[in-house]
């Protein structure tokens, strides 16, 4: 009984092998008809073909697999950058529309107003003439900065 248990068990081991280790014979007959068999024909010239196995497409296709999933995560990250640069230059665009409207806001208002008062330490006081042409100069920097086309850096 054991014995019969190993050999069963060495013919099931070996079907794998034998599967993977396959050889096609091709002829051609009398007529010119080609023929393809896993055995060589007797009395008749038989070329031997390699055949692929399963085996080897299985790796091929893994390999090509990882491949393509390589590819896709490369995608994934250049999209993410592109993504990441399109929302940043967003965000600065936004900031200069912010700090455009501002700077004329605050221009218009010490263009009109001889007297600006402001808080200094706790306490109120009046801008000089220099001070407020100074300011309005300062706010001008920033509306030629932040309303016209962006420059490149």
């Amino acid at each position: 009984m054991t014995i019969q248990l190993k050999t069963m068990a060495l013919l099931l081991a070996m079907v794998p092998a034998m599967a993977n280790a396959t050889v096609v014979y091709k002829w051609t007959d009398a007529d010119g008809v080609t023929h393809f068999g896993d055995r060589q024909p007797t009395g008749t010239q038989a070329e031997q073909i390699s055949v692929r196995s399963g085996q080897s497409n299985l790796v091929n296709s893994n390999s090509s697999a990882q491949q393509q999933l390589n590819e896709l995560e490369q995608r994934q990250r250049a999209a993410s950058e592109e993504s990441r640069a399109f929302d940043a230059a967003a965000t600065r665009q936004a900031q200069r529309k912010t700090n455009c409207d501002a700077a004329q806001q605050n221009l218009e208002i010490i263009s009109n107003n001889s007297r600006i008062r402001i808080t200094e330490n706790g306490e109120q006081r009046f801008l000089t003439p220099d001070e407020v042409s100074q300011q309005k100069q300062t706010y001008e920097d920033i509306v030629e900065q932040n309303c016209g086309a962006e420059q490149a850096p």
